[in-house]
């Protein structure tokens, strides 16, 4: 009797990647050195924003998207928070608007001129302030203008009309520890969170209910993420115990069971 190995062969397998050249990328960039677990940079169809080291305060950079090369170390920024910048992110409505959180507990929203910035920015245009701790998230809602999502290390998650600057809701006994991060539905009507704890939670801001809930959905003690995914399910990255790598799909609609078909995937971590 003999045995044959089937293999499935992928489309991508002789696929390589191409670097681009120096004069295409973004250089020369004194990317901020603040140990806070964030991307530090944002990007929209007209603008590249990045997370800078400043002295005496927080500024990011805003860089057109056809400004590649070695930038300018006098190159001007966005200057107006009193201590380091943690979190920025574009309006999805106005390409020009961006909000920024704050190790000075404040929450600023700017105005960039239409063809990039030609010196420093120093005033915002709204700055909302509510927290009593660091902000460390600041995310726009998907489909309503003017709404702001804040969190910080307070624990405490604010929604802002920022158009006159006044809290919508304020979700202050939800999270019992540090907010990993936060991530808007499809049409913003929930939100979901990982927190320190090691739960996920999703989250109704008009109610200000529990939805749905999922205990230790890794049970390793580093940071991990939630995001909402198209179909309303909720995909994390996360570690086990032993450090292990850890990718997982949870369904809201069964409590945080996992999603049918869909198995937990876990690989070491460097």
């Amino acid at each position: 009797m003999s045995f044959r190995k089937v293999v499935r062969q992928s489309k991508f397998r002789h696929v390589f990647g191409q670097p681009v050249k120096n004069d295409q990328c973004y250089e020369d960039i004194r990317v901020s050195r603040v140990t806070w677990d964030s991307t530090f940079c944002a990007v929209n169809p007209k603008f590249l924003a990045v997370i800078v080291e400043a002295s005496g305060g927080g500024a990011f950079l805003v860089l057109p998207l056809s400004k590649t090369g070695r930038i300018d170390k006098a190159y001007p920024t966005v200057c107006g928070h009193t201590g380091p910048v943690l979190d920025i992110d574009w309006c999805p409505h106005n390409d020009e608007v961006i909000a920024s959180g704050s190790e000075d507990c404040t929450v600023m929203v700017w105005q960039i001129p239409e063809n990039g910035l030609v010196s420093p920015l120093t005033e915002p245009v709204v700055v909302l302030e509510g927290h009593t701790k660091r902000v460390g998230i600041v995310t726009w809602h998907p489909t309503a203008r003017n709404v702001l999502l804040s969190a910080g290390c307070d624990n405490v998650v604010l929604i802002w009309n920022v158009g006159t600057a006044e809290e919508l809701y304020r979700l202050d006994t939800l999270h019992p520890d540090l907010i990993y991060n936060v991530s808007w539905n499809r049409n913003g009507s929930l939100f979901c969170s990982a927190c320190k704890d090691k739960s996920v939670r999703v989250i109704d801001p008009r109610r200000g209910t529990l939805v749905a809930e999922r205990e230790k959905a890794h049970e390793g003690a580093r940071p991990m993420r939630a995001i909402f995914l198209a179909d309303g399910k909720v995909f994390t990255t996360g570690f086990s115990r032993m450090s292990e790598r850890q990718l997982a799909l949870w369904d809201p609609a069964c409590a945080g069971v996992p999603s049918p078909g869909v198995c937990t995937v876990t690989s070491r971590a460097p």
